[in-house]
């Protein structure tokens, strides 16, 4: 199907389906392709003020899923079996369906709304909200218009990557999960700023502008992190002071730690 063509319903109109329907109408749709229900009326006005005026929204799924080519299931792990019964009897026409709820596996979401389903998961990440979120996308439907489609949306919000659904629980612990360890991260090299006099404000600036360059000189280089860390290690210098007090408070263990404890609580999720 064209572009053009296409029509997005968004079940459940919150703050992930909120930044992938404004991603969408930056660059690759029109909000009049846009569709999104919730029984919130605060949460679909947030929607629609996202995804621009043209845009549609509405309490109930039969208001808007007829008409979607592609629909985006955007609800808590926990509402989604409700959400399905309510869902399967709207798919005659046999749009895609993608889901970015964690730990609902395909096989469930096949179970739920019939086999034969056009189906995706998708684990994006609230960086999509500016643009810079990651995806880590895996496909029930074998059609490749299918696969570049998901694909092609996702890249409005930032980068994707294409993994065996058994992978998506490690995206979920890694990349799903991994802006609040970031944010932990800026906080405390903040921490460290103002412990040496530094100003509050002046302290977070410049941690946040310290990760977001070594960030992008990892995307948009060639060397290895490793490469890159021994660069700026000088014998005897003040780097290698601190990279002794990181590896003497196992902070690579912790993130490491941090990674495997998400993965363990997104598989938990799925097994429910």
């Amino acid at each position: 199907m064209e572009t053009a063509q296409l029509r997005v319903a968004f079940v459940g109109t919150g703050q992930m389906a909120t930044a992938l329907a404004a991603g969408f109408t930056r660059s690759l749709l029109r909000p009049d392709q846009i569709a999104g229900c919730d029984p919130s009326e605060t949460a679909r006005a947030g929607f629609q003020q996202a995804a621009g005026a043209g845009s549609q929204v509405a309490a109930s799924m039969a208001a808007v899923v007829p008409q979607a080519s592609v629909i985006i299931l955007a609800v808590k792990p926990q509402m989604m079996p409700d959400v399905l019964q309510e869902l399967a009897p709207l798919l005659s026409h046999a749009p895609l369906v993608i889901s970015v709820a964690a730990g609902i596996t395909l096989a469930r979401l096949e179970a739920g709304l019939g086999s034969g389903t056009r189906l995706a998961r998708v684990m994006p990440n609230t960086p999509c909200l500016i643009g810079r979120g990651a995806s880590g996308v895996a496909m029930k439907s074998s059609n490749p218009d299918d696969q570049k489609l998901v694909t092609s949306l996702l890249a409005t919000v930032g980068l994707v990557e294409s993994v065996s659904e058994p992978l998506l629980d490690a995206v979920t612990g890694l990349s799903g999960s991994g802006p609040a360890y970031v944010f932990q991260i800026i906080e405390a090299l903040s921490d460290g700023g103002v412990k040496m006099g530094l100003p509050r404000p002046v302290a977070t600036r410049l941690a946040a502008q310290t990760l977001l360059g070594a960030a992008e000189m990892v995307l948009h280089g060639t060397q290895h992190p490793a490469a890159l860390k021994d660069a700026v290690t000088s014998p005897g210098g003040t780097t290698i002071a601190g990279l002794h007090a990181l590896e003497s408070g196992a902070v690579r263990a912790a993130l490491i730690n941090a990674v495997e404890a998400a993965t363990t609580r997104s598989r938990q999720l799925g097994a429910t």
